[in-house]
């Protein structure tokens, strides 16, 4: 999967990003969240940022995930602007600073649209293997469906497949967008 998505075009990965931009900016739980968190892309990642600027059009609070300074394989989330300062995080990934900035809890966030390797129609998902979100946000296995913090995969469709395999600490997604549709999980 990550060999496919890398093997898009500039071309292709532009379109896919517009297109997720429509499938989103469609769902009701994007358009009632005021505190949204993304991802800035890697590795062939399907591409939020017009939604990022959709988010502060609308007047929105857009966070991104910061790794956790000191809790190995956890997310902290800072509010990003066009003005944050940016580094580069151990997997050469940006992010913002973490110098002077408040930090908003997994479980303040209204909306998560988190990155993916693949996905099923059951909500499962294949992260990249750190298990920085299922750790991230275990607090949503104790919780009601439906309650709390929103957990939506982005991804390219290309990406779907018939079915993954789940472990007891793999947090499943409320579903999926992508550039084509919307995938609710089962």
């Amino acid at each position: 999967m990550r060999n496919q998505r890398r093997a898009l075009t500039r071309s292709q990965q532009q379109r896919h990003a517009e297109g997720l931009l429509g499938t989103v900016k469609q769902l009701p739980q994007f358009r009632r969240s005021k505190n949204i968190a993304l991802y800035l892309p890697n590795d062939g990642e399907i591409n939020p940022e017009p939604i990022i600027r959709h988010l502060w059009k609308l007047g929105k609070r857009c966070f991104l995930p910061v790794l956790h300074p000191i809790r190995h394989n956890r997310l902290w989330f800072v509010e990003y602007t066009p003005e944050t300062s940016m580094r580069r995080n151990i997997y050469r990934i940006l992010e913002p600073s973490l110098v002077k900035v408040p930090r908003r809890p997994a479980w303040a966030l209204d909306l998560v649209l988190l990155p993916l390797v693949a996905f099923d129609e059951e909500g499962g998902r294949l992260g990249m293997g750190g298990g920085y979100y299922d750790r991230t946000f275990a607090f949503k296995q104790k919780w009601k469906q439906g309650r709390g913090t929103r957990l939506i995969g982005l991804a390219h469709d290309l990406q779907k497949v018939p079915h993954l395999n789940t472990e007891s600490w793999d947090i499943p997604l409320e579903g999926i967008a992508t550039e084509k549709q919307f995938y609710s999980a089962r």
